[in-house]
């Protein structure tokens, strides 16, 4: 009788006791990996109460903000040292210590700085899970048949379960370059899919719990803009298939709730507010101007780089992007005069000047600059490890474009680097990268047509939609010039070979998008006609064919004839495949395809 009566006794006591896993895991095993203790690296554990007596969230706060500041001042050392010694025992010191770990690695691609950061990633992980939220049994079974109750989290309890998700989807991203197996993607999407589940809890948390701390709100609110703006506006711009595949599992993307999210995010003045400011610079003006017809957002971009720059007069990051803004605007020599800023700003990182460099590459190649072109990816070529398959065809293709002047000791290393550059092909998750094989095919290329290509440069320009500064008269004439030679090349037949119907397909691709670009679309509409005739004698570029006919869709479109550019777009995507830099192409007409359906469905209303 008395186990009997106070069985329910036990039973509640046992219901009250907190369970292993979170509040809101999502089913995946991500936690456990990261449980693990790295005492070689981080305080050891015994010391955490006391650090987190001296550490209450309100003050994490405060030095995660000026780490920030540091950091974006180029004070890189300092905001690190600022986050180091309690990554043991506070999320945001934990985070922003793995986060510093983290661009180190993409930055120099080093095995062992992309270990660090593994190692980092993984110990904040750990960090977040002992504050976020625990569930007892019985709030595990209540989540079975009613709503959870996000007022019972504490301040520090939400903040953690974000700051889970920010080092969840770095974790994922760096997952792809610590191994390249496919259980490496699998696991990197179990992460992202676990992650997004987070931000969509902590989107719950902000909209439904009751907040004492305006400030905690704030900051927490812009975190939730960043993550969920972020999602939406990475998700919206993936080709269909995938999209579908992704809904399936529970994903969702809206370019304008993502834009929407972001811009509000940049207008709170909340810790991650420099975040979506970073978002929106990179996508307006990278993301859009590789992957759309369309031009970003410049006077968001402009707004953004003004303010910070007084604020950050010195800042690389911001002395870049506004240097890709005037590259944008087709302000050659300003871009140039910004790059230069920003790559002497700091020698700390100097991996960060390759980005400069890559950038600077291209600014001379629309210039014809073809020393200055050269000078940049010889560095490049010599000292990055992000792709020396590519950027040894760069420098070839440089080379060839200034090959009368080339001494014999450059011409020996010209056939030197087309013929060693398939040596350096990289495998990304099992897979070859698109450009690398593009530019392994073009080295082949350039032995069977006697050591020959026409206009490579141009063609990688295109290839890259760096065509879209040709708006620009002065820069267009330079680069229309060296097509138009080629054209009298092809055409006049000097050299004949296999390959004169792709190089004349090749040719006129490049004419026509110069002239879509310059405002001549009839123009532009007969070369793009012309490579598209010249389909069944093409020998190997075949990718030519699909890119013009999405070229000749844009036209259209410009033209107001948007039920012939939809159904070129539908061409292009259904009738084609198994050429070079497919993925790409589908991309933009994903992009072309979204944007103009929503033009025609407002038209029919």
């Amino acid at each position: 009788m008395t186990s009997t009566l106070t069985l329910p006794v036990r039973v509640a006591k046992i219901m009250e006791r907190p369970v292993e896993n979170n509040a809101y895991d999502n089913g995946e095993d991500d936690g456990q990996e990261e449980n693990d203790n790295d005492s070689e690296e981080f305080e050891d554990a015994n010391e955490f109460a006391s650090d987190l007596e001296d550490m209450t969230l309100g003050k994490a706060l405060e030095e995660a903000k000026k780490a920030i500041f540091y950091f974006f001042n180029n004070q890189f050392t300092e905001a690190k040292q600022l986050m180091s010694p309690y990554a043991n025992s506070s999320v945001y010191h934990a985070l922003g210590h793995a986060i510093f770990l983290f661009l180190e690695a993409i930055l120099t691609v080093e095995p062992a700085s992309i270990r660090a950061a593994a190692k980092a990633l993984k110990h904040a992980l750990t960090v977040c899970n002992r504050f976020r939220k625990k569930n007892t049994i019985g709030e595990s079974l209540g989540k079975m048949v009613k709503k959870n109750h996000y007022e019972q989290f504490t301040d520090l309890e939400a903040h953690a379960e974000l700051c889970y998700a920010e080092c969840l989807l770095l974790k994922s991203m760096l997952t792809f370059m610590e191994d390249e197996t496919l259980s490496s993607f699998i696991k990197a999407g179990i992460k992202i899919r676990s992650c997004f589940n987070s931000y969509k809890e902590c989107q719950q948390i902000v909209n439904k719990r009751k907040w004492q701390d305006e400030d905690s709100k704030l900051h927490f609110e812009s975190g939730v803009k960043m993550g969920i703006g972020t999602f939406n506006l990475m998700i919206s711009m993936l080709p269909a298939k995938i999209i579908k595949l992704l809904e399936f599992i529970g994903f969702q993307g809206n370019k304008d709730q993502g834009l929407n999210d972001l811009i509000e995010g940049y207008q709170l003045n909340g810790i991650r507010q420099i975040l979506c400011m970073m978002t929106l610079l990179g996508y307006n003006l990278i993301v859009m101007h590789v992957l759309s017809h369309r031009e970003g957002d410049i006077a968001i971009c402009q707004d953004i780089l003004d303010k910070q720059l007084k604020k950050h007069p010195d800042g690389v990051w911001f002395l870049f992007f506004q240097g890709r803004l005037e590259f944008m605007k087709g302000n050659l020599t300003e871009s140039i005069k910004y790059y230069t800023l920003s790559w002497k700003s700091q020698d700390i990182w100097s991996q960060f000047h390759h980005i400069c460099f890559w950038e600077l590459l291209w600014v001379h190649c629309l210039k014809c600059e073809w020393r200055q072109a050269h000078k940049f990816i010889s560095i490049l070529t010599k000292e990055s490890k992000w792709s020396k398959c590519l950027y040894m065809y760069q420098k070839a293709a440089v080379m060839i474009m200034m090959r009368e002047e080339l001494s014999f000791e450059e011409k020996t290393e010209l056939e030197n680097l087309m013929r060693d550059l398939p040596k350096y092909k990289q495998r990304i998750a099992g897979k070859s990268l698109p450009m690398e094989k593009f530019a392994i095919k073009k080295a082949e290329r350039f032995f069977g047509q006697k050591k020959r290509l026409l206009i490579p440069v141009i063609e990688l320009m295109f290839l890259w939609n760096l065509l879209k500064i040709m708006k620009n008269y002065e820069i267009a004439k330079g680069v229309m010039s060296l097509i138009e030679t080629a054209e009298t090349e092809v055409e006049t037949n000097i050299k004949p070979s296999k390959y004169d119907n792709d190089n004349k397909a090749v040719v006129y691709l490049l004419k026509g998008a110069c002239l879509r670009h310059m405002g001549a679309p009839n123009q532009a509409i007969s070369y793009f006609e012309k490579t598209i005739s010249l389909h069944r004698d093409i020998v190997e570029d075949h990718y030519v064919v699909p890119y013009a006919i999405v070229e000749l869709a844009l036209v259209e479109w410009s033209l107001g004839n948007k039920e012939k550019a939809l159904l070129a777009l539908e061409d292009a995507r259904k009738n084609y495949t198994s050429y070079s830099c497919e993925s790409r192409l589908h991309f933009r007409i994903h992009a072309a395809t979204t944007e103009l359906k929503v033009e025609l469905k407002k038209s029919k209303n």
